[in-house]
């Protein structure tokens, strides 16, 4: 038997024939393609799909990153007893290869050290086809947020146009969209008992092929794709459809069709887990970190964020317009038990690298921790209605009290020094919540400094798109913030995320964020640019012109020039920005706002130089940005 050039770990699910022949496997039920690095890690899809797979009982093994121009890269193992596993990773392709403005990003946290290009463009789709290049007949099973977000005929917006769903073009069998568990298995068990896979249409939370529609009942028709591609009217009726049949005790299957003998058929959701079933997910055996092979290359970066984080929930019923949570994990609430989470974290303490400090307790938004109200138990989640939105909804549970229970039993934990929260507090959830235990626990135990948070912008006529509160309800909170770290006697601030060019908002909205800015005296260093990822309703709006909830017309800013200019608006203290700001400001009227005047963003221009207010310079760094908001405060109080 050939050597490893590294510590073998038996530990791990193989990623190549010799560690395979070390199990004693002659040949493993699934092989799993995926475009991340192996990470045995449940914040990772395929550690978890392959570890449920695992217990029980089916051989998997990993090829992480093949070489997409080779077809050898993908028979490491040979042909797969049942089939092959493909996800394009943690991250869709594209969201993971470009930013934004659609330039190639330099780092990937998610392959050893760093680097860039270990997985192709539309990856789930090019995996697929090599492997039909070599295996023509076995079952390829899809999954991952990639698959799951692009089941359907959806909008691309690298190539900016309408896309068939990822089932069609990468030749695949079955697609399995949100989280999977329960999906996978039913999957792996049919094909384990000889169904052919392309009988296999009954296993909720997937979506396959076939070429008619009689032996479905209780279905909704969505219009073809050829109506989607000449009108785009069409595009938003159908995303609406979409959007309001994302729950499993609601939804009904749906059905695209692209020809006379080709129709694309979504199941409807898979059931959510229960606590006890997510407490055997987050059970199993993981190694809780890369595997070996990595370390001759610095290992992987995304594991320094997520080694010492805890998942406490899974779904959101936030609502957010640009989050993609709701087509994923779902608007229903899941939720690991105390007993789970406190046995993982004793774990955790007593490895040798652990400093101290649990990063973080969470999970899409980390103060959910109870049912959005008790009707959804029965019923499931509203269709036409958000728990948040525009207000809080009268039947809404607003309980904190299970989550600082939780926290207050982590921070007991021997060698842990401090608990921190960064996967995002919902600043309006808060706010509803009378008792104020966990907001004043939150300042005294939980915050390094700065507490981030993300009203993401201060116009309502924005918010309302966003399918955020209104910025009255960002100010409350600001306020009461403030007031319990003075009683606390901390200094601690808040970090705002802030987006920019979100349908909706016009260079007047884009000026009244950046006068909020003027007054608070802080300028964030990186602007999230709105960016339209696949199956968001903001996505919607930004490529069919309206808001498939109301279809009321939207305002969106598209062309690239425009964006740069509501971004430089974010960012107008920042001297290259000036010539963008001054258009701006005279595209929306407020020229007013170029001048010496205290209030004034920027200042004319004089013998073809540009001036900036006096003594406002760029803020090079966090520390320079708290001293920038202490001064604030200070000239307040005086």
């Amino acid at each position: 038997m050939t050597e490893l050039n590294y510590q073998y770990d038996s530990r791990f699910l193989p990623i190549n024939k010799i560690e395979m022949e070390q199990r004693g496997w002659e040949q493993p039920d699934f092989v799993f393609i995926t475009g991340d690095a192996y990470v045995d890690h449940p914040s990772f899809g395929p550690a978890i799909i392959s570890r449920v797979l695992e217990v029980n009982g089916f051989k998997v093994a990993m090829i992480p990153q093949p070489d997409w121009k080779n077809t050898e890269s993908i028979t490491v193992f040979g042909e797969p007893r049942l089939g092959f596993l493909v996800s394009a990773g943690n991250m869709d392709s594209m969201v993971n290869h470009y930013s934004v403005s659609k330039k190639r990003r330099k780092q990937d946290a998610y392959t050893p050290g760093g680097e860039m290009g270990k997985r192709p463009d539309y990856a789930t789709v090019v995996y697929c086809n090599l492997i039909r290049k070599v295996y023509k007949n076995v079952p390829i099973i899809i999954g991952g947020i990639e698959a799951s977000l692009r089941r359907l005929a959806h909008y691309d917006y690298w190539s900016n146009r309408l896309k068939h769903s990822v089932i069609v073009d990468s030749q695949a069998d079955i697609l399995i969209y949100g989280m999977g568990e329960r999906a996978i298995v039913e999957v792996a068990q049919a094909l384990d008992s000889g169904i052919d896979v392309k009988d296999i249409s009954f296993v909720d939370g997937t979506v396959y092929k076939a070429k008619n529609c009689d032996n479905l009942v209780d279905y909704i028709i969505l219009p073809e794709f050829k109506e989607l591609t000449e009108d785009k009217i069409n595009y938003a009726k159908s995303f609406k459809v979409q959007y309001e049949n994302t729950d499993h005790f609601t939804g009904k299957t749906l059905v695209e069709k692209y020809n006379d003998h080709q129709f694309v058929i979504q199941n409807k959701p898979a059931s959510p887990l229960s606590e006890a079933e997510m407490d055997r997910v987050y059970s199993l055996d993981y190694t809780r970190t890369y595997h070996p092979i990595y370390e001759a290359w610095g290992g992987i970066p995304a594991i320094s964020e997520i080694k010492f984080s805890l998942v406490s929930n899974r779904g959101c019923f936030g609502g957010c317009s640009f989050c993609a949570l709701t087509f994923h994990q779902g608007r229903m609430l899941q939720t690991r038990s105390h007993k789970s989470i406190i046995q993982e974290a004793e774990r955790m303490v007593w490895e040798p690298d652990f400093k101290g400090y649990i990063h973080d307790v969470g999970g899409p938004t980390a103060n959910f921790r109870v049912k959005a109200c008790e009707k959804q138990k029965k019923y499931g989640v509203c269709k036409n209605k958000q728990c948040l939105f525009p207000k809080p909804c009268d039947n809404l549970i607003v309980d904190h009290s299970d989550y600082l229970d939780l926290l207050r039993k982590l921070r007991q934990l021997p060698n842990v020094k401090k608990v921190f929260i960064r996967s995002g507090i919902r600043f309006d959830y808060l706010m509803a919540d009378e008792n104020k235990e966990f907001f004043k626990e939150l300042c005294e135990h939980h915050v390094s400094g700065q507490l981030k948070v993300a009203p993401e912008h201060i116009s309502d006529n924005v918010l309302s798109r966003m399918g955020k509160p209104e910025n009255s309800v960002y100010k409350e909170f600001v306020e009461e913030y403030k007031k319990i770290n003075e009683k606390l006697g901390k200094n601690q601030y808040l970090v705002p995320y802030l987006m920019s060019s979100h349908p909706g908002s016009t260079m007047k909205d884009a000026v009244k964020l950046a006068e909020y800015l003027r007054d608070l005296g802080y300028m964030p260093e990186q602007v999230q640019d709105f960016y339209p990822t696949p199956s968001t309703i903001s996505t919607c709006m930004y490529y069919t012109g309206v808001d498939p909830r109301t279809m009321e017309k939207v305002y969106v800013p598209i062309s690239p020039h425009e964006k740069a200019m509501q971004r430089a608006l974010i960012q107008y203290r920042n001297p290259a920005n000036y010539d963008l700001v001054h258009e701006a400001l005279t595209i929306a009227k407020r020229t007013d706002l170029i001048g010496f005047d205290k209030k004034c963003l920027i200042r004319p221009r004089k013998n073809g130089e540009k001036f900036q207010p006096k003594n406002e310079k760029k803020l090079g760094g966090a520390n320079k940005n708290k001293k920038t908001i202490r001064n604030v405060h200070k000239k307040k109080k005086k």
